[in-house]
């Protein structure tokens, strides 16, 4: 095991993969109208631009794709999707090991057997200036994507939309699923986290980020005094 590797797994103990929807210097769009994408769409018309290429690559007609992808498959394959649409962000992919990009890609691993839980949160700043379309019908078709895909049980997905129905994805109740699921997890479970929303920088006070800025969450109720944005550093001590 290489020296990296063995920093990475005493400050990561478990292995993480993530795909953002763009650069840092990029913003990820919003999509007036997925039909556009050519996606089932079964939670409403609009979404986030990053969230329906990887629904189109994934799940094309409600159904798996004929033949395994890699991670290298799915990500050129989504940004050919943006691309066709003339959107401009380059979707990310990070590991907390190092990956193979042709290893295949799948939220369950095949020799998978223990629970499956998910944090879904979608904000669509209903009411605000910098309001969105598309973050609440994100969180619901990934949820019937995982529950048909991958099999993932209702009891087992955290629901955050500001719509009025479901837990309301303020700073307090996304830090309380994210302490949630991480401690309900044992090593074997698979946990799935997906994030539809605005996302920002602020000053790193830290001294821990090369480029001085922690990336941030911005929760629905940042506007309210002594509230703000949910800092990288506080994900990683609530889920590492």
């Amino acid at each position: 095991m290489s020296e990296f590797d063995k920093k990475a797994e005493e400050n990561i103990p478990a292995e993480i993969r993530m795909i953002s929807g763009c650069k840092d210097e990029q913003t990820s769009a919003d999509v007036g109208n997925v039909t556009s994408f050519g996606l089932p769409d079964p939670a409403g018309r609009a979404g986030g631009a990053c969230t329906s290429a990887i629904l189109k690559v994934l799940y094309a007609d409600k159904k798996r794709p004929d033949k395994d992808l890699s991670f290298k498959d799915v990500l050129l394959k989504m940004r050919d999707v943006l691309d066709d649409k003339r959107f401009e962000q380059i979707p990310q992919l990070t590991s907390s090991r190092n990956l193979d990009v042709d290893t295949k890609f799948d939220i369950t691993p095949d020799d998978f057997n223990g629970t499956k839980r998910a944090v879904l949160i979608g904000i669509n700043y209903v009411g605000q200036n910098g309001e969105l379309a598309g973050c609440q019908n994100d969180a619901l078709n990934m949820k019937e994507y995982l529950k048909d895909v991958h099999d993932f049980k209702d009891e087992n997905i955290q629901l955050l939309l500001d719509d009025g129905t479901n837990t309301n994805p303020t700073k307090r109740n996304i830090l309380k699923a994210y302490a949630k699921i991480a401690e309900e997890s044992d090593a074997g479970d698979v946990v799935y986290l997906h994030y539809a929303g605005h996302g920002g920088h602020k000053s790193d006070k830290g001294g821990d980020e090369k480029d001085g800025r922690d990336e941030t969450l911005i929760p629905v109720d940042f506007q309210k005094w002594g509230v703000g944005e949910i800092l990288d550093d506080d994900i990683y001590q609530k889920l590492v």
